[in-house]
């Protein structure tokens, strides 16, 4: 299909609206919006960078996408990660702010790639119903790397949300995947959702 058909980025009407918004706010009329893939981790499995740019920052390896009313300069760089993705703006209880939905997975490994499915399927809605998220790092010789964010991190319930529930999980979804390891640093948590408990019951079971 040609670009015209499947466009590199879509954005919905929603965030079209906010992006002209807070670029009228800028009181400049040369500014654009700058995209990139910097990195894995995060909901979805990429890290994005989002910010305004003055025209005269676009080089020539940037793709240029026209967003009605505004520019999008994609960094080269990041094109393959982007491809088909769409930026969208939710005000929402639980959430607000820019959403970027992409079909793309960051990972080559097929076993890290499943895994990656799982948490945005499965995994992390039922979390996010507690202020929680869990990405993935790594995956080497069967193992995969964790850490888990915002009401998970300090929460006294991790350890059985990570063994009850998303280990077991994992390993009945991806039977390659031995074992489950959570590098996060739960003693910088602030706010756990439970109070620290030794029982309970994972949000996943």
């Amino acid at each position: 299909m040609s670009e015209t058909q499947t466009p590199l980025i879509a954005v919905t009407e929603a965030a079209r609206r906010q992006i002209v918004r807070l670029l009228t706010g800028e009181g400049r009329d040369d500014l654009a919006l700058r995209m990139a893939v910097v990195g894995r981790g995060g909901p979805g499995g990429f890290q994005y960078r989002l910010g305004f740019v003055g025209r005269e920052e676009k080089t020539v390896d940037d793709r240029v996408v026209d967003a009605g009313g505004f520019e999008i300069f994609v960094d080269p760089r990041s094109l393959e990660s982007l491809q088909g993705a769409s930026i969208d703006y939710v005000d929402e209880l639980q959430q607000s702010g820019f959403r970027i939905d992409n079909p793309n997975s960051p990972w080559s490994d097929p076993h890290a790639r499943a895994v990656q499915e799982l948490l945005d399927r499965e995994i992390n809605p039922a979390v996010a119903a507690h202020g929680g998220w869990i990405q993935l790092l790594d995956v080497r010789d069967g193992v995969a790397y964790l850490s888990m964010g915002g009401g998970c991190q300090g929460c006294g319930m991790a350890d059985v949300t990570l063994r009850q529930g998303v280990e077991s999980r994992i390993k009945e979804a991806v039977p390659d995947i031995r074992e489950v390891v959570d590098t996060t640093d739960h003693a910088g948590g602030t706010n756990p959702y439970y109070r620290p408990a030794k029982g309970g019951a994972s949000p996943l079971v």
